[in-house]
């Protein structure tokens, strides 16, 4: 059933200028969201990719002891190669909730701020 009232308008947000968007981001508030993420992910990532080269270099160079039965056909390079996974997915759900914590408030009251004209 098609009506031909047009949907209720929309207030429009206040879109900022570039000297606005210039002063957020050398404001001190910006500058902590921006320490909060980077103290967070960096390592993080570094971490994570320095425990994917050493499963790498493992599977490359030391196959013998990849090959070791943990649990009947279970081997080590099995066991290192689902925890890739688990890590991933640890990984992944700890920066979901920094962020939602840490980060999503600032940058809401960043944007809130911005698009309010205040």
């Amino acid at each position: 059933m098609a009506t031909e009232t047009p949907p209720p308008a929309q207030p429009r947000a206040h879109l900022p200028s570039t000297e606005e968007f210039t002063e957020v981001q050398q404001s001190a508030e910006f500058g902590q969201l921006r320490r909060s993420h980077r103290s967070f992910a960096f390592p993080l990532t570094i971490g994570f990719i320095a425990w994917y080269l050493l499963y790498v270099l493992l599977s490359n160079y030391a196959g013998g002891f990849m090959g070791t039965k943990v649990a009947g056909n279970v081997n080590v390079a099995l066991v290192l190669g689902l925890a890739q996974f688990l890590t991933t997915f640890l990984i992944a759900w700890w920066y979901a909730r920094h962020a939602a914590a840490d980060l999503d408030p600032k940058a809401e009251a960043i944007k809130s701020r911005m698009e309010g004209g205040a």
